[in-house]
């Protein structure tokens, strides 16, 4: 019996295709993403939306990143794609001279917990999007200076600059004048 050569193989169950290696690394990666993304956009909405939109990006190229920088990649992605998400709301803030007010769905909680994180979220919007993704990046995804410094592109020095001007401005911000530094939270 002869074997016909352009029959294709069959998959057995230990090959992983690389689209189940993506799908596997983007629903792993999924709860961290959006969790960051929220940090950048203020909305959580708009996370889940940013978030989409960068692993639709990654996935056109999944074949062509090394495996071994896989996370940079995407946090860089995440953060060039929040960027250009704020350019593109600046248009149109320009360009629309009243916008409608926006509903804002609150998670459930404390009440006081509820009002720091919105408090938080207020006054991380009135930082540039240079600083909030430094802040956000350090803070709560715990990068280095240095591996900032590489997802934004620029110096370590330019990181720290941005790092100090971001959160004298957040201790400068109203909704924090006279408060007390949470105990236990890094300056």
């Amino acid at each position: 019996m002869q074997s016909n050569s352009s029959a294709t193989p069959e998959v057995g169950p230990q090959t992983v295709s690389p689209d189940g290696d993506f799908a596997a690394y983007a629903a792993a990666s999924w709860p961290r993403l959006v969790r960051t993304a929220h940090m950048l956009t203020g909305d959580f909405h708009e996370a889940e939306d940013l978030v989409q939109t960068t692993l639709a990006k990654v996935y056109a190229r999944w074949r062509r990143i090394p495996r071994d920088d896989v996370d940079f990649y995407v946090r860089r992605s995440l953060v060039n794609n929040n960027r250009s998400r704020v350019r593109r709301r600046r248009v149109v803030h320009l360009l629309t001279p009243l916008l409608p007010e926006r509903m804002h769905q609150r998670e459930p909680g404390h009440a006081e917990e509820i009002e720091q994180r919105a408090a938080l979220g207020q006054a991380l919007g009135s930082l540039s999007a240079r600083q909030r993704a430094v802040l956000v990046l350090r803070y709560w995804d715990d990068l280095s200076e240095a591996d900032i410094a590489q997802v934004l592109g620029c110096s370590v020095g330019t990181v720290k600059t941005h790092a100090r001007r971001g959160l004298e401005s957040l201790r400068a911000h109203p909704l924090f004048a006279g408060r007390q530094p949470v105990p236990g939270a890094r300056p």
